[in-house]
């Protein structure tokens, strides 16, 4: 479409127009005005419709306590935020559920790299915060498109043989067509990414419902090891927490895939809830900077804006009730033992087709197979080098001690302080965080910012503020509540 200009200033000289009663003058700016409105409100609609709505992806846009796009300021920028306000929301609003798939392989250097060892869909109702998962067996026979019938776990494989990071999607693919369900999102790990991620948040601490022992632990160089577990609360690194998740040949009733689905089910829940417990551990940033660290161990369709949707959403979970759907061969589940045409183990349905599995996923929420107590421990914080972190306090008030008596606060709860004073001009309103060194941890200055309920802000003026050569400076102003 061709652009033409409008111009709304230019108008013909006044000789032009016959004389009018001022009321009637008055109408085209009151229409004008109208029409600015309209525009800014219809172009955006438009805009909106045409581009949809997108939210940020730069992670450094999201404030990192609401997890919401920082507001603009200026007020062109504030009248733009309100027109064109950018949404951070999950797929499958519309339809009140959101399906996310859980994919974890060896990876590389692993036997079978490729041959997924987990597969879950983690289903999410919006509207009640209620949490849904669907623990799908590696050995179930599936159609997977110009291969035939084979373990589901393949798909995952044979996606990769065709292209690199295909794999997620074809496996999200042959989901889709064998249940009958929307696949929103996809996210795969291996045993690396895993592993990194647990002790990345300071490892897990998951209630182990029955002691264990695994003598038939895959070990390196095609061995086994003995692995075990006590009951009880433990808290595992990644290392433990693989081990935990992956045991097939545990005693006690630990080897078959329910107990082994339940067990995946504790830790996905376990690591929600660290994470979302202690806000250092979902700052935008340090989310980026850990997916991209192990880029090539995580393959993801997610964009960062829907990581940020995630994760606000989880916040609101109601899991005090989870409901669990897992197919098994038990004498209770919804599969069959049966030989491929090449002898290989696989479960198909016991009824020969999926129809009654299918209307199971399809009401997990209204007509749900299980439901089990969310016992998940409360979780350890993140362990923070605040010796790394060295903060200057000034006092921007005329109330006498309040840098001392923050200060010892801050002490007490082991942030490390430099000095303490006042600043050259007083009163300053509002209170601020300036971050001088680009290298001081940005863990350090989040609980810093969590704990005083003080913004992050921009350098401020040099003749506000008194000299400081810490990596981080917090200037108490007159908005500061003790």
């Amino acid at each position: 479409m061709r652009e033409e200009s409008m111009n709304f200033i230019q108008s013909p000289p006044p000789s032009s127009f016959p004389s009018e009663p001022p009321e009637r003058r008055r109408r085209p700016i009151l229409k004008l005005v109208i029409f600015l409105v309209l525009l800014l409100g219809v172009g955006g609609c438009i805009t909106r419709g045409i581009f949809g709505e997108q939210a940020p992806e730069d992670p450094a846009a999201y404030d990192p306590l609401t997890l919401e796009p920082k507001k603009p300021e200026g007020l062109l920028g504030k009248i733009k935020h309100l027109v064109f306000q950018k949404q951070v929301a999950l797929e499958g609003g519309h339809d009140d559920r959101t399906n996310i798939l859980v994919l974890g392989q060896g990876g590389p250097g692993h036997d079978g790299p490729f041959l997924t060892d987990t597969i879950i869909i983690a289903s999410i109702k919006p509207s009640t915060g209620q949490i849904g998962f669907i623990s799908i067996p590696r050995d179930l026979a599936v159609n997977i498109p110009g291969q035939g019938v084979r373990k589901i776990n393949h798909a995952n494989a044979f996606g990769e043989a065709q292209k690199n990071n295909l794999g997620p999607a074809l496996a999200a693919s042959v989901i889709h067509d064998t249940f009958n369900i929307d696949i929103h999102y996809y996210i795969r790990v291996d045993f690396k990414a895993f592993e990194e991620i647990i002790d990345d948040v300071g490892g897990l601490t998951v209630n182990v419902d029955t002691a264990f022992v695994d003598t038939e632990y895959p070990a390196p160089n095609f061995e086994y090891q003995v692995v075990s577990f006590a009951k009880g609360p433990q808290t595992m690194d990644g290392d433990m927490t693989l081990k935990f998740v992956r045991s097939r040949h545990g005693n006690n009733g630990e080897g078959s895939d329910f107990a082994r689905s339940k067990r995946q089910q504790k830790v996905l829940l376990a690591l929600k809830e660290k994470v979302i417990s202690f806000q250092t551990l979902t700052n935008p940033v340090r989310i980026n900077n850990i997916f991209n660290s192990l880029e090539k161990h995580i393959t993801t369709d997610m964009q960062f804006s829907d990581m940020i949707a995630l994760l606000k959403t989880a916040k609101n979970l109601n899991t005090e009730n989870i409901l669990t759907l897992t197919l098994d061969d038990s004498e209770e589940g919804f599969l069959k033992p049966t030989q491929g045409s090449d002898g290989a183990f696989l479960l198909v349905p016991k009824t020969d087709n999926f129809t009654e599995i299918n209307n199971r996923i399809e009401h997990i929420f209204d007509q749900p197979t299980d439901v089990i107590k969310d016992d998940t421990p409360k979780q350890a914080g993140p362990e923070l080098n605040y010796s790394s972190t060295k903060i200057d306090i000034q006092n921007g008030t005329w109330n006498a001690g309040l840098a001392a008596r923050v200060g010892k606060r801050l002490g007490d709860k082991n942030f490390k302080i430099a000095t303490i004073g006042n600043t050259t001009e007083r009163p300053i309103a509002i209170s601020g965080i300036f971050v001088f060194n680009a290298q001081a941890s940005s863990d350090v200055v989040d609980a810093l910012k969590a704990e005083l309920n003080i913004p992050i802000k921009q350098l401020p003026p040099k003749d506000q503020i008194g000299t400081s050569t810490a990596d981080v400076l917090v200037v108490l102003g007159e908005d500061f509540t003790e």
